[in-house]
């Protein structure tokens, strides 16, 4: 599935957003190979089809509806992302552009168009970075790094017996090695399962408010595409900190989590 999902991206990278909109979904992504249900891949290729009309608004709702039926991948968010860009709704290409790498991390083409989206929105790069330990811990869950770390524990328990089985000096070596290696590795996955949630601004001039209540006041604005740092929810909003370090409420349909689906 994963070949055929990264055959689908390297399917849509022409020279723009706009482009590769309706040059890449032009295409026809062989998405029906890779869904579980002829279904889902049908209604993939009609949102498709609904993005090559230009009917923006349609296409996202397939997307969506497909995301919430457990059919995501980094595919569907990367055409998700074009027809936002389409529409001119650039936070919501970063959200979505986020959530295809946090499935396909290693994928550069993910990358480069998320940079090209900061530069668009006049963004510092650690606006769309401002939790390291969440790098990390995308990388950790990519490749597994928790069950290297258990395995290099548990290496470091076998190495003594077979030192005392073969009488070589070389296993109390080994067993240090890997007791070391182990623990940093899950000292750093623990680390990373604890720090911040993130979400992205979405739309333009989104509030900051001073509660989480529909009569809250404005004490300032969002930049559209910073990922900002969730410290709390509270029903349909969270508690979130900007770049520049003020603190406060924002809508959950305005500034969306990575990890979740858009509302």
């Amino acid at each position: 599935m994963a070949q055929c999902r990264r055959g689908a991206m390297r399917s849509l990278r022409p020279l723009s957003l706009a482009v590769l909109t309706l040059a890449g979904l032009s295409l026809g992504l062989p998405f029906a190979e890779c869904a579980t249900t002829p279904s889902a891949g049908e209604r993939f290729q009609h949102a498709n089809e609904a993005a090559r009309a230009g009917d923006y608004p349609k296409a996202i709702a397939a997307y969506r509806a497909l995301a919430v039926a457990g059919q995501a991948s980094a595919a569907l968010y990367w055409n998700w992302a074009q027809a936002a860009q389409a529409q001119g709704a650039r936070g919501e290409s970063v959200w979505a552009l986020m959530r295809a790498r946090e499935i396909e991390p290693a994928d550069a083409a993910i990358t480069r168009a998320l940079e090209r989206l900061r530069e668009e929105l006049n963004l510092d790069p650690a606006e769309l970075a401002p939790e390291p330990l969440a790098q990390w811990r995308r990388w950790a869950r990519w490749l597994h790094v928790d069950l290297l770390a258990a395995a290099l524990l548990l290496a470091s328990l076998i190495a003594p017996a077979v030192q005392r089985v073969t009488r070589r000096d070389r296993g109390r070596v080994a067993a240090w090695t890997s007791f070391g290696l182990g623990t940093m590795l899950a000292l750093l996955c623990i680390l990373a399962a604890h720090a911040h949630r993130a979400a992205v601004v979405v739309r333009r001039e989104a509030a900051l408010l001073d509660a989480a209540s529909p009569s809250a006041e404005s004490i300032g604005s969002l930049r559209e595409g910073e990922v900002v740092p969730v410290l709390a929810r509270s029903g349909g909003y969270l508690r979130i900190q900007d770049s520049a370090g003020a603190r406060g409420w924002a809508r959950i349909e305005e500034v969306v989590p990575i990890d979740g689906d858009r509302p």
